[in-house]
């Protein structure tokens, strides 16, 4: 397994410019009902094949309101949302006012580029943490409710005219507290590498 973006080790102190340029967890975010937006908070804790503690969307079974009206017993693919900070920095030069958790992402990060890693990448967050990614996140609809023309900026077309989705989502591994600052550790999958897909 292709190991890559490893954190600086505890006992050296970052120079600024490993600060900027160290992939870590921005923010963490939660919420226990089913809001568009999740508020920011000190920490969160990933539990084993569930997702975040107290969570609207963990759990072993979809969570999400649509996907429970359409089988409820489907596994649950989505127990952890994620999305990088540069998504917010590109959103608020084209005139928006995103940040962290009003997504509804669990944890935010910076350093690393998601959406360019292979299904079944494995990501360590801080001491012990880990997330298998699954599939992208489709944006909710709600989005253009929260600041209109939001959902068109958040979607984009490749080169070859495929969507792209600019959330991924994935499972809990390994449970653990995850907090900001906390370092990314990047793991790949065996190859041949494939790209994360949208899934219901």
């Amino acid at each position: 397994m292709k190991r890559f973006s490893v954190g600086i080790p505890l006992n050296r102190r970052k120079s600024k410019t490993e600060e900027l340029t160290d992939p870590i967890v921005v923010a963490v975010s939660s919420s226990a009902r089913h809001t568009f937006s999740k508020p920011n908070q000190r920490l969160i804790k990933l539990i084993k094949g569930i997702g975040v503690e107290g969570d609207a969307h963990s759990g072993k079974r979809v969570k999400h309101r649509y996907l429970v009206n359409k089988n409820s017993m489907k596994p649950n693919l989505r127990q952890v949302h994620l999305i990088q900070s540069e998504l917010f920095e590109e959103l608020n030069a084209k005139g928006f006012s995103v940040e962290s958790g009003q997504l509804g992402e669990n944890i935010t990060t910076r350093g690393v580029d998601l959406l360019a890693l292979p299904t079944g990448t494995k990501l360590m967050l801080g001491a012990k943490a880990v997330i298998e990614l699954t599939a992208l996140r489709y944006p909710c609809h709600q989005i253009d409710d929260y600041q209109k023309g939001l959902l068109n900026a958040v979607v984009d077309r490749d080169g070859e005219r495929n969507i792209v989705r600019k959330a991924v989502m994935g499972i809990v591994l390994i449970g653990g507290i995850v907090r900001p600052r906390d370092s990314v550790i990047v793991n790949l999958p065996a190859e041949p590498h494939h790209r994360l897909k949208y899934v219901w």
